[in-house]
């Protein structure tokens, strides 16, 4: 049976999720079948959802009330909680999950931190006093940095704010472990991409990538190559980085998602790949599409493929599943099923649509 924990908003991000639900369809046509089947654990808004890589262990941010948990699989299709919540920062939005299972990051929209919290053996959630104080220097909150005499490790701002203008927020929305074991993550008000390397004393700050002021980057996705595509929310492109032989990362092409996406009225969201990385996919919420682009040569270019229709208002979070795309539609209240064309990629005719409370993120059963 093909199966998916659904994340989602509960009452408090004004949603209807009780907490993280259980997606499943018939073992003969498990795409057409997909069918939410009811809350599998009770939790306050689990918007985000990632897996360890090793243990049958569920984390969810807990956007609302900006913590994290962990849950452990009980049984067939549920799962019960591994200990206690932990704070992690404001609108926590997003988790990842280091691959050696040693530790996640959580990045936090609503204060900007970007924070390790250690796991055990076990896959349970430990703040120890390491952890804590690493937390508190990785922590990027949201003041303009841009200022003179700012604390060596602190972000500038290469966009100063213009006299007169309001000033920009930090907001951390996404991480992604690159193959030298470094992790990227977004600033998505601060208009960066923050390169850390992990530490004894938790993340220590690398080095910085700026993109263009106003760009907004929001999520990424790594390339088989190793070069590193980012969306942006607000500028509706996707930028493509390498690392020189030096390991510093830097920008290598930008490329406008669609020719009709709007920026002002489009906004990307979730950016996913297919299987051999020749194909991305991102969703505009707002004229409620799907963008796919091609990827070629060494994965450094990106251009534009096809558009179609999400089958959802306001699609947050998709998914590359056995040649189809799940597809998360916030404010519908339902999920959809898009075909994808086996020779080019391109998304097709909508399959399927089912009812499911505020659904934001899609994590496959293991």
């Amino acid at each position: 049976m093909t199966r998916f924990w659904l994340g989602g908003y509960g009452s408090d991000m004004d949603g209807d999720a009780a907490g993280i639900g259980l997606l499943a369809g018939d073992e003969a046509r498990p795409q057409t079948t997909l069918a939410y089947r009811g809350t599998v654990a009770p939790a306050p808004d689990p918007s985000w959802l990632a897996q360890h890589p090793s243990l049958d262990v569920v984390y969810a941010a807990l956007e609302g009330s900006g913590e994290v948990a962990a849950f452990v699989r009980d049984g067939e299709s549920s799962l019960r909680p591994l200990g206690a919540p932990v704070p992690a920062g404001a609108a926590v939005c997003h988790l990842a999950v280091s691959p050696d299972g040693r530790f996640l990051v959580a990045s936090c929209y609503g204060d900007g931190r970007v924070v390790r919290i250690g796991l055990d053996f076990e896959g349970r959630l430990v703040p120890d006093a390491a952890d804590r104080a690493a937390a508190l220097r990785a922590a990027l909150f949201g003041d303009d940095q841009h200022t003179p005499g700012a604390e060596p490790g602190q972000a500038s701002d290469p966009y100063p704010t213009p006299t007169g203008t309001d000033p920009r927020v930090s907001h951390a929305h996404a991480a992604v472990f690159l193959r030298d074991g470094r992790i990227a993550t977004t600033d998505l008000g601060f208009d960066l991409v923050r390169i850390w390397r992990p530490a004894a004393t938790g993340l220590q700050l690398d080095h910085e990538v700026v993109l263009q002021r106003g760009s907004g980057p929001r999520h990424m996705v790594a390339h088989p190559s190793g070069h590193l595509h980012v969306v942006t929310e607000y500028s509706c492109e996707v930028f493509t980085l390498t690392a020189d032989r030096e390991g510093r990362w830097g920008l290598v092409s930008g490329v406008v998602v669609s020719a009709i996406a709007t920026p002002g009225f489009d906004f990307p969201a979730e950016l996913a790949r297919s299987r051999d990385g020749e194909t991305l996919y991102t969703a505009l919420r707002g004229s409620n599409t799907i963008a796919a682009l091609r990827v070629r040569g060494g994965g450094e270019i990106v251009e534009p493929l096809a558009l179609a229709d999400s089958g959802v208002d306001w699609p947050r979070h998709h998914l590359v599943h056995e040649g189809a795309l799940l597809v998360a539609g916030q404010r519908s209240d339902t999920v959809s099923v898009l075909d994808i064309d086996e020779r080019t990629g391109a998304p097709r005719d909508i399959r399927h649509t089912a009812p499911a409370p505020t659904p934001t993120c899609f994590l496959p059963v293991r």
